[in-house]
C-alpha cells in the first residue's frame, strides 16, 4: 500500500505524524464508550495484578469472584443480554467489552467469559422464555453463578461423542442425568470447583429408549454452599495459570431434574415423553445448537489480540529506554529499538497485531449482524462460524508467540513477575485450546472452503462429512482449479496476467492480495486433487482425509491470512488522507510482505517468487521496519492500554 503523501529529495518519503488520540478513536470504533468504561474499571481494580501474586489460590479465587460481581454492577459484562432482563441488548458491545478486559488480569477475564459468555450465553441462546425469566436477571448481576459443562475427560472437541446421559422418565416427568464412567466426567469446567450453583450440562438425550443426540440441561450442582445430592465435584487444582478461576470436575449419579430443565429452543420433550424438534435431521440440529455458541470463539480471539498488545506495549517502551553496546567508538550505547535485529523481532509482530485487530472488527461485526437478525441466513452463519474459528486460531497462536518474543526482548527484566510477562505467558497459553483446539478449528475452516459453506454439511456426521468433502465438493473444486485451468486462474488472480507479479510494485496492495489469494487457491486445488486421488483408489474416506490433514491446515491458514490482509487493506483505504493513514499503510505493507517472506519457500516452489524478488521483499521489510521504528511508541499508545495495566515500572518508566 504505497504511502499517499509528500516527497523528499532523497527518497520521496517523509515520516508521518501519528495523532494518537485520533488513532485510538479509529481502533475503538463504535464501541469507544463501553471500552472506556472497561478501562476505568481496570484502573479502579488494578490492585488485582499484585494480588494474583500475593494471595493463595483460595483467597485469589474469592477476590476474582468479588471483582466480577463488582464489574457486573457497572453494566460492562451484561451488554450482550436483552435489555428487559437488565442487559445492554448489544452483542457487538459485549465482545468489545470482553476484548478490552484482556488488558487486565486474565483470571478476571476468563471468569467473566465463563459466567456471562458460556453459562449466560447458553441460557440465552439455547433456552426459551421460561429459562430467561428464571435465570437471566440474577445471572446478569452475578448473584447467580453458573458453569458450562460440555468438555469431558475423554471428549474435548468431539462434542457429538459425549458420554454423559440424560434419560427421560415419563412417570416422574423428569430427566435423569448420569455419568456412566470416568471418561464421561465433566472436566476443566470453570466456576465448578467453588462458585457455580447451576451447570448447563451437555448430555446424550434418551427418550423412550431412543437416543436423540446431544442436548443441554440446566442442572443444580449446589444448594447454598453445599454440593447438591447426587453430584460429585472435584477441584482440578493448580494450573499453569489462571489460578483465580476455580476449574473442577463434575460427576452425576442419577441426578433428577424437571422436564423444564431441558434448554428447549431447538427441541423439546412432551410430558408424555414424545420428542419434538422443528429441525428433523439430528446432525443439522446438533450443528445449529453449537452454532449459537460461536461468540465464545470470537471473544477468545479478540482477547488473544489484546493480550498480545500488552506484551508489545511493554517490550516496545522498554526498547526505546534500554541501551546496549556502542554503535560507534565515540557514541553512547545504542537504544535497543535502533538495532535492525530488534526492529525485525518486534515490528512485524506489531504490524500483525494491527492486522488481527481489524480482522477481529470484521468477525465481531458479522457476529452482531447474525445474532441481531440483520443477516441471519444459513450461509451467513456458516461463513461466521468459519471466520470465527480461523480468526481465533491465528489470533491466539499470535498471542503465544508475541508474549514469548517480547519476554525475550526484555531480557532478564522480562523474567521478573512484576513486569507482567510471567502472568501473561501462564494465563494466555490456554487460549490456543479454549473454545476449540486451533488445529481442529482450522479443519473446520478448510471443510467450509471445500464445501462452499453448504448447508448440507450440517446433515452429516464426521464420516459423512469426509465422504461429502471427498466427492461432490471435490468435484466442484477440481472443476474450478484443475491443472489445465490453473493458468487461467492465475490470470484471474493476478490482474496483469501470469507474469504481472514479477514486475508489480511490492507496495501495491493488489500485488500483496493477489499473492495471498494465489497461494490459497493453489493449496485448495492441491487438497482437492489429493482427496480425489485417494477416493478414486477406493481407500477409506477417513483414512484419506487423515493423510492430507497437514495440507488441510495449510490451506486454512492461507485462507485466514488472506482474510486478515483484506480486512487491513479495506480499513486503510477507507481512512481519509492523514498521517495516521500513512502510518497504517506502512504497517499494512509490513504485515503483507513479512507474511509472504515467511512463506517464501512455498512461493518460490510454485513459481511466484524469483530469487531476486524474494531478496527484494526482505530488503523492503527491513526498510519498512526502519520507517515504523520512530512511530512505534505512538502506535502502541494508540491501543489505549491504561498505564496501570502495564505494571512494569523497570521496563516502561
Amino acid at each position: 500500500m504505497a504511502t499517499d503523501n509528500t516527497s523528499t529529495a532523497a527518497s520521496g518519503y517523509v515520516q508521518p505524524e501519528v495523532d494518537v488520540r485520533a488513532l485510538t478513536e479509529v481502533l475503538d470504533g463504535g464501541y469507544a464508550e463501553i471500552r472506556d468504561l472497561v478501562r476505568t474499571n481496570l484502573v479502579r481494580h488494578a490492585s488485582v495484578l499484585e494480588e494474583a501474586d500475593e494471595l493463595d489460590v483460595d483467597a485469589f479465587r474469592e477476590r476474582v469472584r468479588d471483582l466480577v460481581v463488582e464489574m457486573a454492577a457497572t453494566g460492562q459484562t451484561g451488554m450482550g443480554f436483552p435489555s428487559e432482563y437488565g442487559g445492554g441488548g448489544d452483542i457487538g458491545a459485549s465482545i468489545a467489552a470482553f476484548e478490552t478486559l484482556a488488558f487486565g488480569d486474565l483470571s478476571v477475564l476468563v471468569k467473566v467469559g465463563v459466567q456471562f459468555g458460556l453459562f449466560g450465553g447458553a441460557i440465552l441462546q439455547l433456552g426459551t422464555g421460561r429459562h430467561h425469566d428464571a435465570y437471566l436477571p440474577d445471572l446478569i448481576t452475578g448473584q447467580l453463578m453458573g458453569c458450562f459443562a460440555m468438555t469431558e475427560t475423554g471428549h474435548g472437541s468431539n462434542v457429538q461423542a459425549l458420554g454423559t446421559l440424560a434419560k427421560y422418565d415419563a412417570v416422574g416427568r423428569e430427566f435423569v442425568i448420569t455419568t456412566p464412567g470416568d471418561q464421561a466426567s465433566k472436566d476443566y469446567i470453570g466456576n465448578a470447583a467453588r462458585h457455580a450453583e447451576l451447570a448447563v450440562v451437555f448430555a446424550q438425550l434418551e427418550v423412550g429408549g431412543k437416543s436423540e443426540g446431544v442436548h443441554a440441561f440446566v442442572v443444580p450442582i449446589r444448594a447454598g454452599a453445599e454440593v447438591a445430592p447426587g453430584v460429585r465435584i472435584e477441584d482440578d487444582g493448580r494450573k499453569m495459570g489462571l489460578n483465580g478461576v476455580d476449574n473442577g470436575r463434575i460427576r452425576f449419579d442419577g441426578v433428577r431434574v424437571p422436564r423444564e430443565a431441558l434448554l428447549n429452543r431447538f427441541a423439546d420433550v412432551t410430558t408424555e415423553g414424545v420428542y419434538e424438534s422443528p429441525i428433523e435431521n439430528p446432525d443439522r440440529r446438533f450443528f445449529t445448537m453449537l452454532g449459537t455458541l460461536v461468540q465464545g470463539r470470537v471473544s477468545v480471539g479478540g482477547a488473544g489480540v489484546n493480550a498480545a498488545k500488552v506484551a508489545l506495549a511493554i517490550a516496545t517502551k522498554y526498547a526505546v529506554r534500554r541501551r546496549q553496546f556502542e554503535a560507534t567508538p565515540d557514541a553512547e550505547e545504542q537504544l535497543l529499538l535502533d538495532y535492525g535485529l530488534h526492529q525485525r523481532r518486534l515490528l512485524p509482530l506489531l504490524a500483525r497485531t494491527y492486522a488481527l485487530h481489524f480482522a477481529q472488527d470484521v468477525v465481531r461485526t458479522q457476529l452482531h449482524e447474525v445474532f441481531s437478525g440483520i443477516e441471519d441466513d444459513a450461509h451467513a452463519r456458516r461463513r461466521l462460524e468459519s471466520r470465527a474459528a480461523g480468526t481465533k486460531a491465528l489470533a491466539t497462536w499470535h498471542a503465544t508467540r508475541v508474549v514469548q518474543e517480547c519476554r525475550e526482548a526484555c531480557g532478564g527484566a522480562g523474567y521478573l513477575a512484576v513486569n507482567r510477562f510471567a502472568a501473561l505467558k501462564a494465563d494466555s497459553d490456554i487460549f490456543t485450546t479454549f473454545e476449540g483446539d486451533n488445529h481442529v478449528l482450522l479443519q473446520l475452516v478448510a471443510k467450509g472452503l471445500l464445501t462452499h459453506y453448504a448447508s448440507e454439511f450440517e446433515d452429516l456426521d464426521q464420516l459423512g462429512t469426509v465422504r461429502y468433502v471427498t466427492s461432490l465438493a471435490v468435484e466442484t473444486v477440481i472443476e474450478k482449479t484443475s491443472a489445465h485451468k490453473l493458468l487461467e486462474r492465475v490470470r484471474d488472480l493476478l490482474p496483469g496476467g501470469d507474469e504481472w507479479d514479477q514486475e508489480a510494485g511490492l507496495l501495491d496492495s493488489e500485488y500483496q492480495l493477489a499473492m495471498l489469494r494465489y497461494r490459497e487457491e493453489h493449496m485448495l486445488a492441491g487438497v482437492a486433487r489429493r482427496l480425489k486421488r485417494g477416493i478414486d483408489q477406493k481407500r477409506s474416506p477417513g483414512a484419506v482425509f487423515s493423510q492430507v490433514q497437514d495440507h488441510v491446515i495449510a490451506v486454512a491458514r492461507a485462507h485466514v491470512e488472506r482474510l486478515v490482509l483484506e480486512a487491513f487493506v479495506d480499513k486503510v483505504r477507507a481512512l481519509p488522507a492523514s498521517g495516521n493513514k500513512v502510518a497504517l499503510g506502512l504497517l499494512c505493507d509490513l504485515f503483507a510482505l513479512s507474511t509472504i517472506e515467511a512463506d517464501r519457500a512455498w512461493f518460490m516452489e510454485h513459481g511466484r517468487l524469483t530469487v531476486q524478488r524474494s531478496k527484494a521483499i526482505s530488503r523492503e521489510v527491513n526498510d519498512l521496519c526502519r520507517k515504523v521504528r520512530p512511530l512505534a511508541v505512538d502506535l502502541v499508545d494508540a491501543w489505549g492500554i491504561p498505564s496501570e495495566m502495564l505494571r512494569a515500572p523497570d521496563l516502561v518508566g
